[in-house]
């Protein structure tokens, strides 16, 4: 039973690594996104001649401005796609996670009763806690 429950606390401790990289990925894609709004309010903007007055000596200067505009958005689009393509790894690894822990309370053939999965050893959580605890996080994050 205590080394159950000591697998759970590593598992606990792999997710708390897992959820510091969400956090740093939800920082990362609000500071993408504010970027991409950026660029997508100037481009009505670049589409006013009068605000080229003084860059009319230089020919199709309005094309350029629009064209590296539009480059930008895209590179900052595909670096969105590629962190929300890691927020789903997170995601799965929490799925793989709870799967794991269901199964780690069917030790071998000898599968564990209620009784023993609320079995509570000195301060530690039960194990029922603990396959909770992984379920909302998994099911939080899926969420997001």
């Amino acid at each position: 039973m205590e080394s159950i429950v000591k697998k759970y606390q590593r598992q606990f401790r792999k997710i708390k690594g897992e959820i510091s990289r969400c956090e740093e990925l939800q920082s990362r894609l609000i500071s993408q996104f504010s970027n991409a709004s950026s660029i997508i309010q100037r481009l009505q903007a670049f589409q006013i001649l009068q605000n080229y007055e003084a860059l009319r000596c230089v020919e199709g200067v309005e094309d350029v401005v629009l064209e590296k505009q539009m480059d930008s958005l895209q590179t900052i689009i595909i670096t969105i796609n590629n962190t929300m393509k890691e927020f789903g790894g997170i995601v799965s690894f929490l799925e793989n996670v709870v799967r794991d822990s269901k199964q780690l309370a069917k030790v071998g053939s000898a599968q564990m009763t209620g009784k023993q999965l609320k079995l509570q050893v000195g301060v530690k959580p039960t194990l029922a806690d603990c396959i909770e605890g992984l379920r909302l996080l998994e099911e939080m994050h899926q969420s997001e």
